[in-house]
């Protein structure tokens, strides 16, 4: 302070006083100032993460610690914190978006062309819904390893998707091999994100509605309608041939087996008739007139049990004797 400047004392102590005044003012907001600036350091440093996350610290952007679900201290301004959520399943939509989840879900009534359309192995066209849903493993291998993990799982399940579905068939798409497909895009899709280390599960992969493009639609079924009369049509007839086939077969069985039975009747018999002429021959051999006389009387036994009514006539006679009626008397039939 310059004296000079003042014109009399009094002015120079009026100024001295206000300075004085200043100065303990000064001297007052000292704690006042301190109390601010502590209470924000503190406010800074508190932080609290959520019961389904975790906490990723970062001092001057390198990784420090990991801390769990509930209140913490970090060191303000040097330590920054990301809240990374490791219980919750995340999903991403494609070929559709849904606008309000509930009871009544709703969808956008936009176009996803550039998701959707993907050609077949047969070289058809189909418009292609799925959902892709996973969830963090690593937060430390999310946050340092992907610089964007939601586009890079989104480029990587539409290219892992048209490359699957570029290996099937129309109709396998469709219908036959969905659940093949849903397995094999979510295994080849947690490969390349393994290979990325980047702290990402794979939850599940899913086809929702699969559909030809509205303008080919009429051809499309036209086509299906043709497959499946198609199909109906060979259906009957394998049933006609498992009916009639069957039976031709059951019948010519029998037939063989009647064969086969008469075959064998007629064998035996002949053996038969061979063994009964040996033994009769025999006999004759050892005793002519007895069997001879036997074989008479056999052979007239047969014919007389066959024949109607009997007459009998004496060669030595001129006339025929009187009727005798052998049958009702207990005569030979």
């Amino acid at each position: 302070m310059d004296p000079n400047k003042f014109n009399s004392p009094e002015e120079l102590f009026k100024q001295m006083g206000n300075n004085v005044n200043k100065l303990q003012f000064n001297k007052g907001m000292i704690p006042i100032i301190g109390i601010i600036l502590g209470l924000g350091i503190l406010a800074t440093g508190i932080y609290s993460t959520g019961p389904d996350e975790v906490g990723v610290v970062q001092r001057f952007g390198k990784y420090v610690r990991t801390t769990q679900p509930g209140l913490h201290l970090k060191l303000p301004v040097i330590e920054t914190l990301n809240n990374v959520k490791v219980k919750y399943i995340f999903k991403e939509e494609f070929g559709f978006r849904t606008t309000k989840s509930g009871i009544n879900t709703q969808y956008s009534n936009k176009n996803y062309f550039d998701e959707s359309l993907m050609l077949t192995g047969d070289l058809n066209v189909l418009e292609v819904e799925w959902i892709t849903q996973f969830k963090v493993k690593d937060p430390v291998k999310l946050l340092f390893n992907i610089r964007n993990p939601q586009r890079t799982i989104r480029n990587i399940s539409e290219a892992v998707m048209r490359l699957v579905v570029g290996d099937h068939t129309v109709n396998e798409v469709l219908t036959t091999r969905r659940v093949e497909i849903n397995l094999e895009v979510q295994e080849r899709l947690q490969e390349i994100l393994d290979s990325y280390d980047g702290g990402i599960q794979i939850v599940t992969v899913k086809l929702q509605n699969v559909n030809p493009p509205n303008p080919v639609k009429p051809s499309f079924n036209e086509v299906n309608e043709a497959k499946q009369e198609k199909e109906k049509v060979i259906n009957q007839a394998w049933e006609a041939y498992n009916k009639i086939i069957p039976k031709a077969s059951g019948e010519a069985a029998k037939t063989i087996s009647e064969a086969e039975g008469y075959a064998l009747k007629r064998i035996n018999k002949a053996k038969g008739d061979v063994a009964n002429f040996s033994a009769v021959w025999e006999a004759y051999k050892n005793s002519k007139e007895v069997t001879r006389k036997r074989l008479y009387l056999e052979a007239m036994n047969e014919i007389m049990s066959q024949s109607g009514t009997k007459y009998i006539v004496d060669p030595s006679q001129k006339n025929i004797l009187p009727f005798l009626n052998l049958s009702n008397q207990g005569g030979a039939k």
